[in-house]
């Protein structure tokens, strides 16, 4: 059976407009101390919990969604389609002590009305801050009564944990009140194997269980070191491979957040990558294969003013080691937009270092997002124009051609001829569409037979569909 990625719940896309982050925010600093000795670390982790375990929340959310009546029974006029309500359980991390909690995405996706319950018992109801499904991150938060003040986590976001490191994971699992689990880093910088966005998760064999997700994996001075978000598992069940958020990106999506911005905008190399294989490395004269190539160049990119060139071996960042492109991709996003990245280099037999700047990808052409109506296949989609901007956004390859991206669709005919959120929309009857623009021209033209070519996952497919 092939293993696969467990979210509790399942996450819906979420689309947001990117903000340019905001200034730091003050958070909680982490204050990490020695156990005295081995021997009171094998005794119990009782003072750990009891230090943490009230800035771990559990939180409901709940939506109204539309139940359809089988058709059969719509023939003979019984029946009628209904509301009803889906719930959502998960957990949640207190960042800040005036309410602000940090939870996984796909617990709060699509989510209506919003519950979080504190550890005393208490229940509030909380706005969205920011989602960003990429991450599978979101920033909620509740308002208190008057001069209020909740217990926190710090975010310990100094990259210093290491394999092997004793960690706990907290939260609310199966509803029946908060758990904790114990166990040790299993691995660093992991990529999701079911996914092909650029991640770099703490690996842990502590369970994560079903709500679970949003919870806090904590050292052991109890600081945050990530958010539990998935485990990999053949039967659903937890076995020994978790994955957590890294606090590096907790701390950079709450301080967007907390800046007034409405969505996490990751800085772009401006770089196509390539991971070093062992055929590469041999072909180099590696002796192992690790560090990232640049494929290409994106034109007066940061990589490019930066001097970095097509064929160069990107090495480490900040003097932390790169083992592939998706490494290489994380830690430039954990960067702030503004800030220096030391970029060490082999180029032939020569090693430098570089300083390359943190950018937000460019916004260029513009985003001009629309909602197509009336009677055509594309009725309930909505589009925007391609840029690296938007495909960084929603996790596509960044060099991709100019062209139309369908970025939701509601329902509709888009939905009803199987139209889905990153499909690129490349012509419609013999036209080629390149922006929004030429999409809304092309369908205001009457017609009952209508040829589309969508690009779909890389490749190009061509239809007819009668209307």
């Amino acid at each position: 059976m092939r293993a696969a990625r467990v979210l509790f719940p399942a996450a819906l896309l979420l689309a947001a407009t990117a903000v340019q982050a905001q200034p730091k925010p003050q958070l909680a600093e982490p204050v990490r101390v020695a156990p005295a000795s081995a021997v009171a670390i094998k005794q119990s982790f009782a003072p750990i919990v009891k230090r943490v375990a009230p800035a771990v929340v559990n939180i409901s959310s709940k939506r109204m969604v539309r139940q359809q009546v089988d058709p059969f029974f719509q023939l003979f006029g019984l029946g009628a389609p209904r509301n009803r309500i889906e719930g959502a359980l998960g957990s949640g991390v207190i960042v800040r002590a005036d309410g602000v909690i940090v939870t996984n995405n796909h617990v709060i996706a699509g989510g209506q009305e919003i519950t979080v319950s504190l550890n005393d018992r208490r229940e509030f109801p909380a706005k969205v801050l920011l989602s960003d499904p990429r991450s599978d991150l979101a920033v909620l938060k509740i308002d208190l009564p008057a001069g209020e003040r909740l217990p926190v986590l710090a975010i310990d976001d100094r990259a210093d944990n290491q394999v092997g490191d004793l960690v706990l994971a907290i939260g609310d699992p199966f509803g029946v009140g908060q758990t904790v689990t114990n166990g040790i880093i299993s691995a660093l910088n992991r990529t999701d194997p079911n996914s092909n966005d650029a991640g770099a998760y703490i690996q842990t064999d502590a369970a994560i269980n079903p709500g679970n997700s949003g919870g806090a994996l904590v050292d052991m001075s109890g600081n945050l070191i990530g958010v539990n978000s998935f485990i990999v598992s053949q039967s659903g069940s937890s076995s020994g491979v978790g994955f957590a958020v890294p606090a590096p990106v907790v701390r950079r999506i709450v301080e967007t957040a907390m800046g007034g911005g409405r969505a996490f905008v990751r800085p772009w190399l401006g770089a196509r990558l390539q991971s070093v294989t062992p055929e590469i490395a041999r072909t180099m004269g590696l002796q192992t294969p690790s560090g990232a190539l640049i494929a290409d160049l994106w034109p007066q990119g940061a990589a490019a003013r930066a001097g970095l060139k097509q064929g160069d071996l990107v090495t480490s960042v900040d003097g932390a080691p790169v083992v592939d492109a998706a490494a290489l991709n994380y830690a430039i996003a954990t960067h702030r937009e503004g800030e220096t990245a030391r970029v060490g280099i082999r180029r032939g037999a020569a090693i430098e270092t570089l300083s390359v700047r943190a950018e937000a990808p460019p916004a260029t052409p513009a985003r001009d997002e629309r909602l197509i109506s009336g009677r055509n296949p594309f009725q309930g989609a909505t589009v925007v124009n391609l840029s690296p901007a938007v495909a960084e956004e929603v996790g596509l390859d960044p060099f991709a051609r100019q062209g139309v991206l369908v970025l939701k669709t509601d329902a509709g005919a888009a939905q009803q001829v199987g139209l889905r959120p990153g499909d690129i929309i490349r012509s419609v009857n013999g036209r080629a569409i390149r922006t929004t623009g030429d999409l809304s021209g092309a369908v205001a033209v009457p017609t009952s037979a209508w040829q589309l070519t969508i690009e779909r996952n890389g490749q190009q497919v061509t239809t007819t569909i009668r209307t």
